[in-house]
This record gives C-alpha cells, structure tokens and sequence, in this order.
C-alpha cells in the first residue's frame, strides 16, 4: 500500500494553498480499466483503499458488487469493468478501492490499478468523440478526453456512474446498514 499512500501524497500536495479547491484544480486520480486509462477529479476521491471483504446485495447489478464496513461506515461498492461492460478481471493484490462522493453519497469503485495523481490543463481538455457506435457504453461516463504527454485519459463524470435507481438502492441499502450498525452498540 506504500504506492497508494505516495499517490494519495501527491494528490494532497499543495493542500496548504489557502483555496484547497485551487490546489485541487485541473487534478485527476488515474487508474485502468480495461485497456484504458480513465480519470477522476481528484475533489471527488475521499481515499483509496486496499480491496477488502464485500458482502453482497442480492438483486442488483451485477456490477454494484455490495457493501463494504470503512471504520464504521456502510459503503457500497461497484467494479467499474463490469460498469463499462467489459470482461470481468480477478481481483489481485493490485486491485483497489476508490471511495468517492457522489451526489453526497459515498461509494467505492473497484479499479484494476492506481495509475498516478496527474495535472491536465483545461485546454488539454476535448469533447469525447461523437462516433454513432452504440457499443461504446462508457463513453456516457466519460465527458472530455485529456491529453497527458503523448497519452490520453478518459475522463469520468462520477454523477452519471450511477443511475437515479442505483442511487436509490444505495441509498436505502446504507440507511438500513447504518441504523442497523446503530442500533446494535
């Protein structure tokens, strides 16, 4: 996990500027899925964790692959290849958390790996392609394409990972989890 925390680091770095949203700006936490590089904007990553036990939700998703216990707190938990409809990977040491908050709810997402902590300039920022090919699921996730040095990253919306009714199950499934949690101390 050393190579998280140096990541996690130099996504901190310059957190001591007045604005931390300013220090924040125009930085994205890579990681791969697939063959891709994806990004995320580093304001909505809480922490990166090593892959740990997940207890299961029966009837959902296939890709929301249940709840985590994060020092007291229920999370859920979706692996991101199966989001985008690739082929499902086996989890390994590598394999890792993201827990992000979206639309105030926080969620991990099950990556292949952590790439690095990158700075991508709005001008360094494209539209994804319009290409009429149905197949491409996640391009709905991705809103710009980032150029870094001679690659490029696909950059994520984390809103539109999940849908309304996702959110909903979410919700209720951690609500229950936590008043549960509650209730038993």
């Amino acid at each position: 996990m050393d190579e998280i925390s140096e990541l996690k680091r130099q996504a901190e770095d310059g957190s001591g500027v007045s604005d931390e949203h300013d220090a924040q700006k125009g930085k994205y936490m890579t990681f791969k899925s697939g063959n891709e590089y994806f990004g995320l904007k580093i304001q909505y990553v809480n922490e990166i964790i090593g892959f740990q036990s997940i207890t299961a939700i029966p009837e959902t998703e296939d890709y929301i692959k249940g709840l985590i216990n994060l020092r007291g707190k229920i999370i859920p938990v979706i692996d991101v290849r199966l989001r985008f409809r690739q082929a499902p990977f086996e989890y390994d040491d590598r394999t890792c958390i993201i827990v992000i908050d979206v639309k105030s709810t926080v969620v991990g997402l099950i990556v292949e790996k952590i790439a690095e902590v990158v700075e991508i300039r709005e001008e360094n920022i494209l539209p994804p392609p319009s290409i009429g090919r149905g197949d491409k699921v996640q391009n709905k996730y991705v809103y710009g394409i980032g150029k870094v040095g001679d690659s490029v990253k696909l950059l994520l919306d984390p809103d539109k990972l999940l849908n309304d009714e996702d959110m909903s199950v979410l919700e209720q499934t951690g609500e229950i989890n936590n008043n549960e949690e509650v209730d038993d101390k």
